[in-house]
């Protein structure tokens, strides 16, 4: 049953960061139930104090990841279009990969000012929006990604640290 434990709790760890790409999946909180679920196996100690800080991150950081966007656009005159369009954009990133891994950075921001341009008739302060859009949104983005990714790496030193009682067939 442990091994079983740990090879779900690593997948969600990947989804999680994942998660921090994807608009749709909440990638903190996964990556949080990849390390309850080390934390469920005989061979790991319970730990709570953990368990609680680690919970409090993740739940802070998913927060934060919703408000920290849209303070970006208000700062910079954006609309709720602006975040759309920058949700939109994300989407097409992943979708039709045309840009390669730079697609993730440059189709949110073409989403934003699309969706600026949609709602505004100046194209300067279309502009404007948008970068205060992507730059809430990149900022989101990294905070979740260092997050999800912290977890991952104490979810594989915890690993090792007990692996001769999680491997012992």
């Amino acid at each position: 049953m442990d091994i079983a434990l740990l090879v779900i709790g690593f997948l969600l760890m990947l989804v999680g960061i994942l998660g921090s790409f994807l608009p749709v999946l909440p990638g903190p909180p996964i990556s949080w139930v990849g390390l309850l679920l080390l934390y469920l196996t005989k061979a790991v100690p319970d730990n709570w104090w953990i368990l609680g800080g680690t919970l409090i991150l993740a739940l802070g950081v998913t927060v934060l990841d919703y408000i920290i966007p849209a303070a970006g656009t208000k700062k910079f005159g954006g609309s709720k279009a602006g975040m759309w369009g920058t949700i939109v954009g994300l989407l097409v990133a992943i979708l039709f990969p045309v840009f390669g891994p730079f697609g993730i950075i440059i189709w949110p921001f073409v989403g934003a000012l699309v969706g600026e341009l949609i709602n505004k008739a100046d194209q300067k302060t279309a502009m404007k929006a948008a970068f205060g859009s992507f730059i809430g949104f990149l900022t989101g983005t990294f905070m979740k990604f260092v997050l999800t990714a912290g977890y991952l790496v104490f979810f594989i030193i915890v690993t090792v640290k007990y692996a001769s009682e999680l491997f012992s067939f």
